[in-house]
């Protein structure tokens, strides 16, 4: 079940603690995708925080939000980039995409394998998504104060799994969000600490969330197609042969 879209702006844009995940998931994301110039860029579900940091190099961006969660103007102050769309039915042509974020979609979308199948038919060949998710084993799943504390959560093997399941090949992942979820003062001034912390000790259990990027791969028809395999003709009545007429018995007449 999606989250409200009033909630996830109030957690994101109006709250220290939200501010202080936005910075986290940038980063992250940062050090995987460091130049996107001329790259056509989208997100599915509340992915519009972590958006932000590629809008002025991109070629374009957009940002697409469910109909069970609702829509916002994005970003704030300028030409809107939003819509809304149906949950695994998007208004964008085939192939579009080169690079695709999915946030607060996957583990909360109801038919996800459908969302998949949307996913892949709308990102380019050898175009990458990045999926964030809940981490199972981190406590911000268990938490409900946060949106990471609803949907499903996964593992990396999990979800690395399930989307090669469904087409599409494992390319690395980054773990974030090693400081526990809490509004307290120390908490939040102390985050970056525990980011680059986490991330040197790599405990994977402590972190909340999950950045796996895959990659679309659309394999090649070996070249003359079927010819390679049909080495001549075939046709319909082939090894039967021409009808005879039946000899006729003199007797029977």
């Amino acid at each position: 079940m999606h989250l409200d879209v009033v909630d996830l702006r109030a957690f994101y844009y109006r709250t220290k603690l939200g501010r202080s995940v936005q910075r986290s998931l940038q980063g992250a994301l940062r050090e995987m995708w460091p130049d996107t110039s001329g790259m056509m860029l989208g997100g599915f579900g509340f992915a519009a925080p972590m958006l932000r940091p590629f809008l002025d190099e991109s070629a374009k961006v957009l940002s697409l939000m469910p109909g069970q969660q609702g829509v916002m103007h994005w970003p704030a102050g300028a030409a809107n980039l939003s819509s809304l769309v149906e949950e695994t039915f998007w208004p964008i042509p085939a192939g579009f995409f080169d690079r695709l974020i999915v946030a607060h979609g996957l583990e909360a979308c109801e038919m996800p394998d459908a969302l998949l199948a949307e996913v892949y038919r709308t990102l380019a060949p050898g175009g990458r998504v990045i999926f964030i998710v809940p981490n199972r084993g981190g406590i911000w799943a268990r938490r409900d104060i946060t949106p990471f504390g609803y949907g499903r959560p996964y593992s990396v093997g999990q979800l690395e799994t399930y989307l090669r399941r469904n087409r599409f090949q494992y390319e690395s992942h980054r773990m974030a969000l090693y400081a526990p979820p809490s509004n307290k003062k120390f908490w939040l001034k102390s985050a970056p600490f525990w980011e680059r912390r986490g991330r040197a000790m790599g405990p994977k259990f402590m972190a909340g969330a999950i950045l796996l990027e895959v990659s679309k791969q659309v394999y090649a028809v070996p070249p003359g197609g079927l010819r390679e395999a049909v080495r001549g003709q075939v046709e319909i009545l082939q090894g039967l042969g021409r009808p005879k007429p039946k000899p006729v018995n003199n007797r029977e007449m």
